[in-house]
């Protein structure tokens, strides 16, 4: 095991600092983003004439907003928003939870021949992810570069975060951009590949990861439930998304360090529970442009508005472990405030969409969302949207800032939404 792989030693006097006490404002990490004219900041599709400007999603002719929420947005839009204030409480927050710190560090793996899926049934292929836009490229197969690595992230067994990067062998000696993808639930790195092949077609260095409890950091197909339980139980970890939030800020500390990656070129993608991990990773400003895909919603909204039952659904076990516990018949949302309050501290208070998705600006960020999708209801998004919109409009970028809700689309990644991430990432990451 080496302090870094030699063939990715820092940059000249970059030196190999720890993370910093708090992640930087965006103007210390972040480039000067170019001035663009105020915009719609969300996409209606298929598009309704006269509506072009309008920031409530519209679906079926039926606006999802009511009088209660609209005044609760103009509420929201009035409320100061201190992005380096959410961003380092929420750093501060996570490094608080670390058994212990360790040095950047990373060795080399094995390629994974069999992976771990926690799915009660094997997953098929994914069309979406198929059919991401790829450049054609001759000998593809033998010109593609596989690395498989370990970069250490904290002292014990989750500490170890499994990479799987591609890339193009034949490139010229310019720093390339990079994106790392993110899996949903009960996935893996391994169904990355489409993606991830796709990407480095095109020119990026793609990395993919396993998160906590999942992949090579699970050793059953109940691994994550367990630990789910578990986290409920004696509150000690947190394995529904902070966990992982940790990993991707430190993977930051890796990419950045890279001789072939262009650190002011690195975005963040990922599906579901991924599009979680995107979201919140976002806290560091070191990813430039952050996709989260069918994952961005409103915990506190949801348990407000009784629209929780999906998300719920998704990991019920651990809340019906907390509804033992708490003596109750049935999941309800004071069993459903408890559980988020104990393996996600924040997640339904000052870590919600609300606060944290504003934070975001002025990178640019794409929402995807399913126009029908109970996990992530359009509605609570409404505040954190208008919130974001403000946020955008005072960094003078609003283009920077866009809201996609697919019609007729659940809980489920598709073509399009694969074609609009694809498409936004090219946009602020390639050179033109």
């Amino acid at each position: 095991m080496m302090k870094l792989l030699h063939s990715y030693l820092p940059r000249p006097n970059s030196g190999t600092a720890p993370s910093p006490t708090c992640i930087p404002p965006s103007t210390t990490h972040v480039q000067p983003l170019k001035s663009c004219p105020r915009a719609p900041h969300v996409r209606i599709y298929p598009p309704k004439k006269g509506n072009n400007e309008c920031a409530i999603q519209i679906i079926k002719n039926e606006a999802f907003t009511d009088a209660t929420t609209q005044k609760q947005m103009e509420k929201a839009e009035s409320i100061p928003i201190d992005a380096e204030k959410i961003r380092c409480e929420f750093f501060n927050f996570l490094r608080s939870k670390r058994s212990a710190e360790v040095p950047l560090t990373v060795e080399h793996a094995q390629p994974v021949l069999n992976p771990l899926y926690q799915d009660d049934k094997p997953p098929t292929n994914s069309e979406a992810m198929e059919s991401c836009p790829k450049a054609n490229v001759e000998n593809f197969k033998k010109l593609l570069k596989e690395e498989n690595l370990y970069l250490y992230t904290e002292a014990g067994e989750q500490g170890r975060l499994p990479l799987l990067i591609l890339s193009m062998k034949e490139s010229d000696n310019e720093n390339r951009p990079a994106v790392v993808f993110l899996h949903s639930t009960r996935k893996c790195k391994e169904w990355l590949r489409p993606l991830l092949e796709a990407y480095a077609s095109r020119g990026y260095i793609a990395i993919g990861i396993d998160s906590r409890y999942h992949g090579e950091r699970a050793s059953s197909k109940t691994t994550y439930r367990d630990a789910l339980v578990s986290s409920w139980k004696n509150g000690d970890t947190m394995p529904f998304i902070f966990d992982t939030a940790w990993d991707l800020i430190k993977l930051a500390d890796y990419l950045t360090q890279r001789e072939d990656i262009d650190p002011t070129r690195i975005g963040i993608t990922g599906e579901s529970l991924g599009g979680m991990h995107a979201w919140y990773a976002a806290a560091d400003t070191r990813y430039k442009v952050i996709v989260p895909i069918i994952g961005v919603q409103g915990f506190r909204w949801a348990i407000e508005n009784d629209k929780w039952q999906a998300r719920v659904g998704s990991i019920k076990a651990v809340f019906e472990e907390a509804r033992t516990d708490l003596g109750k018949s049935t999941i309800d949302k004071e069993v459903v405030e408890k559980v988020w309050d104990r393996i996600a501290p924040g997640l339904a208070s000052q870590f919600d969409s609300p606060y944290t998705i504003p934070a975001i600006a002025p990178r640019p960020l794409l929402i995807i969302n399913g126009a029908e999708d109970p996990r992530c209801p359009l509605a609570g998004l409404e505040i954190p949207k208008a919130r974001a919109r403000k946020a955008y409009a005072e960094a003078n970028c609003s283009d920077n800032f866009k809201v996609v809700a697919e019609p007729g689309i659940g809980h489920q990644m598709t073509p399009f939404m694969v074609k609009e991430a694809s498409d936004w990432l090219d946009k602020f990451l390639l050179k033109q």
